[in-house]
């Protein structure tokens, strides 16, 4: 089989190629036995037809997973190939095109995918009774199918699919192919926004993409100027390779904070900007991500939302070991952005009381101060720190009109403002998430 002859394209992860190599079995039998001129056995005939329905049902399960429509066969090949994450497009992802004897074993491998693209399958199909391959030939996608891939990403595989498809050489492609990992990127990391860890028990760690994050953009969100150009600012030197600050946005529930990090996700992903969320319970694991993503081509920010410590949790002195303070060097390509509802991170407890107000008879901590510059030394880790406070009254009406426009309320605005104070007051009180409830709410009324 043609498979086995790969040299850089080999090996793929969680057996991904399985589909590949049993439809390579399958032409590489029936075209031993055509250029041999030997009709197969009838028991031989309906094995490979078994193998080639499989293959087949392989195929539009991978378009219902990924969205792909069109040659489905070609979708799939491309996918491994944007996917592979080899020497080769690892290089290509950060340089375009590169020097070196890895071509030579580039462009071999890219011989035998042009095989893999232009199979025969009219010929073998005839051969086996299998004319419903003409579906998978000219697949077309349901917007209702769940999807691994938005579908930007889904039309950039389709596209290249087509192009690869056409290549005329060996050669073609592989350009073609570099160019694509010029552009883009290779693996999940060049075709994600957002990430998440996965670590089970007893299991290797996972940086797992999110295939679907809120489509929101700094624009969206009402209000906070200054708090959005501070990190604007911030993050425009980040991705331009300039120096940047870890980053804390800090202050009031519902002000927007977190839907700054989702728009800056999206609207920075063009320049090479990546989101993984780490979750607090998850801190051991910082430097084994660190350790995986500190070589690729990409700007990674370390997201944690709702970054707070109770006195009893240790966790904060992982992050501490990580931001500064250990022997290793943060990658330049990494920083991390939190979110809490506290400008200082770790609980404060009045020194000389206990939490009912009364004067401890004996005092505990005989290093009161030692104590207190421990818990400040987190929140003193982060270079740019954005308070988002709560809006006056003013304010919230104003985001309320803003909103209200945005999406179309017909309504008079005296009425408006008057709904929209009689629900904050029972809602949260006065913050933009508390406007974007109250549109909503009537929005839904119709």
């Amino acid at each position: 089989m043609r498979t086995r002859e790969l040299l850089v394209y080999r090996t793929f992860p969680e057996d991904g190629d399985r589909l590949l190599r049993r439809m390579d079995s399958v032409v590489a039998e029936y075209g031993k036995r055509a250029l041999a001129g030997e009709p197969a056995a009838p028991g031989e005939k309906e094995r490979l037809r078994e193998i080639f329905y499989e293959c087949l049902h392989g195929l539009i399960t991978e378009a219902g997973n990924y969205g792909f429509h069109g040659n489905l066969w070609h979708c799939y090949l491309t996918h491994l190939l944007v996917t592979n994450e080899n020497g080769y497009s690892r290089s290509c992802e950060l340089k375009g095109a590169i020097d070196g004897t890895v071509n030579e074993a580039v462009l071999h491998d890219m011989g035998i995918w042009k095989k893999f693209f232009d199979y025969d399958f009219e010929t073998l199909c005839k051969a086996l009774h299998t004319p419903e391959f003409s579906m998978v030939k000219h697949y077309e996608g349901s917007s209702g199918e769940n999807r691994v891939y938005n579908a930007r990403i889904c039309e950039c595989i389709c596209d290249l699919a087509q192009s690869l498809g056409k290549a005329e050489s060996a050669a073609e492609m592989k350009e073609i192919l570099t160019d694509f990992y010029r552009r883009y990127g290779v693996g999940k990391f060049g075709l994600h926004k957002c990430f998440r860890i996965e670590h089970k028990e007893g299991e290797a760690l996972h940086i797992a993409p999110i295939p679907r994050i809120a489509h929101v953009k700094l624009d969206d969100l009402v209000g906070y100027e200054a708090q959005k150009k501070k990190l604007t600012d911030n993050t425009d030197a980040f991705v331009a390779g300039r120096r940047a600050n870890n980053c804390l946005l800090f202050g009031d529930a519902g002000t927007g904070k977190s839907s700054c990090i989702k728009a800056i996700a999206n609207e920075y992903y063009d320049k090479g900007l990546r989101v993984i969320e780490v979750y607090k319970h998850q801190f051991q694991d910082l430097n084994e991500v660190i350790a995986r993503i500190k070589g690729r081509n990409y700007k990674f920010i370390i997201f944690m939302d709702d970054l707070s410590f109770e006195d009893f949790e240790i966790e904060y002195k992982y992050l501490k070991a990580v931001i500064e303070g250990g022997l290793e060097k943060k990658p330049e390509n990494v920083l991390i952005y939190a979110t809490s509802n506290r400008r200082h991170l770790i609980r404060e407890n009045y020194g000389d009381k206990t939490e009912d107000g009364h004067v401890p008879e004996i005092r505990q901590d005989m290093h009161t101060s030692d104590t207190i510059q421990e818990k400040l030394s987190l929140a003193y880790r982060f270079g740019v720190t954005i308070y988002f406070g709560t809006p006056d009254k003013r304010q919230f009406q104003g985001i309320v009109k803003t909103l209200a426009r945005r999406y179309g309320v017909d309504m008079p605005e005296e009425e408006l403002l008057f709904e929209a104070n009689r629900w904050e007051l029972s809602h949260g009180g006065l913050s933009g998430r508390t406007a974007q409830q109250f549109i909503d709410y009537i929005l839904g009324k119709g």
